[in-house]
């Protein structure tokens, strides 16, 4: 089977000049996958809005309300990073709704996996509140598709963008039926994400941060995925695993100041797409979230789409290539990781 897309140009009517998160990102990632000949060897997955009773579950009403209000206006600011345009609220819509077609696609078996490749991004916002550039919680809405429509008991989401989801922490954190996993930046924004936040009452344990310091690269990230996210991932044997991708941990990326290569990316896909395999028969969603150098992050795209098709010929394509700095060591944040939450050495 192949592998999925989702992508509409709604997406591209939530945009304001001058700011990082503008159309230019979906843009520039659509031009490179048709410019590599990746573009026609996807399945399309036609999004949908997402109804009231999905954005309920994880929005307050009278948020949802604020939101298609403050586009119905002309658009505004939630606070002084995340605008709303008149466009916004619709492609929204279609972002929450556009990941849950994909969730629904995998689970159906019409694609092996599948990327959504959906803006605005989501993993910032709260149940009441959107923030950090994210309006609705796309990855909160699709988890809690899978748990309540589709009957699954374990959910595990993947965040690798450089800034912590503290939106989709916060949704999950009560929850025992998802683990939610983080790799970020840290102290950066928003200020969330340390390696004792792990959840609480019956989700105690439900939450893996790993909050890392400006500098680390893609051994440091190799070792991550070994020694924390896999094993973690074993232990709660999920159904279904949802990624959070975003690319701006990348050494080139102006909003950070992490040392990731598109190679290391690419590695990093590999290792999610192996877990999928070997835990929950393939079942994999990734979702856009940030990434804001544009060739960067198209590039990443790129090749984690040659990882999701198995292509095994693929040549990794790396125009910036490695870091031109020295990385920093990631051996204390593995070890206190895993003494908090119990991980034998693999």
């Amino acid at each position: 089977m192949p592998t999925g897309v989702v992508y509409d140009p709604v997406y591209l009517e939530h945009d304001l000049r001058g700011h990082p998160e503008n159309q230019q990102r979906l843009k520039s990632i659509v031009r490179v996958l048709q410019e590599q000949g990746m573009w026609q060897r996807l399945a399309p997955i036609e999004p949908a809005p997402a109804s009231p009773e999905r954005l309920y579950r994880a929005h307050e009403p009278h948020y949802v309300e604020q939101v298609q209000s403050l586009a119905a206006r002309g658009g505004g600011h939630l606070d002084m990073d995340t605008y709303v345009c008149d466009g916004s609220y619709d492609a929204a819509l279609m972002a929450a709704g556009g990941l849950v077609e994909a969730t629904r696609a995998v689970l159906d078996g019409e694609v092996d996996n599948a990327f959504a490749l959906v803006r605005p991004p989501g993993h910032h916002a709260l149940r009441s509140r959107g923030m950090g550039f994210c309006l609705f919680n796309n990855v909160a809405v699709a988890a809690h598709y899978a748990l309540a429509e589709r009957n699954l008991d374990r959910v595990l989401i993947f965040d690798f963008d450089v800034h912590h989801g503290n939106g989709t922490q916060a949704e999950f954190e009560a929850d025992p039926a998802t683990l939610y996993i983080s790799t970020h930046q840290y102290p950066h924004y928003p200020g969330t994400g340390y390696w004792n936040e792990t959840g609480r009452g019956d989700g105690e344990g439900s939450v893996v941060n790993v909050p890392l310091g400006g500098g680390v690269g893609d051994e440091g990230f190799a070792r991550i995925m070994a020694e924390i996210v896999e094993p973690v991932s074993w232990r709660f044997q999920p159904q279904l695993i949802l990624v959070s991708a975003g690319y701006d941990a990348h050494w080139d990326d102006p909003l950070a100041y992490m040392q990731l290569s598109i190679e290391g990316y690419t590695r990093i896909a590999r290792a999610v797409k192996q877990l999928a395999e070997e835990l929950c028969e393939g079942r994999l969603v990734i979702t856009l979230e940030g990434g804001y150098h544009l060739e960067a992050l198209s590039f990443s795209v790129l090749n984690t789409f040659a990882v999701l098709l198995g292509d095994e010929d693929w040549k990794i394509r790396d125009p910036l290539g490695p870091s031109p700095r020295a990385e920093r060591s990631v051996d204390d944040v593995i070890q206190r990781v895993r003494q908090v939450h119990g991980l034998t050495r693999p």
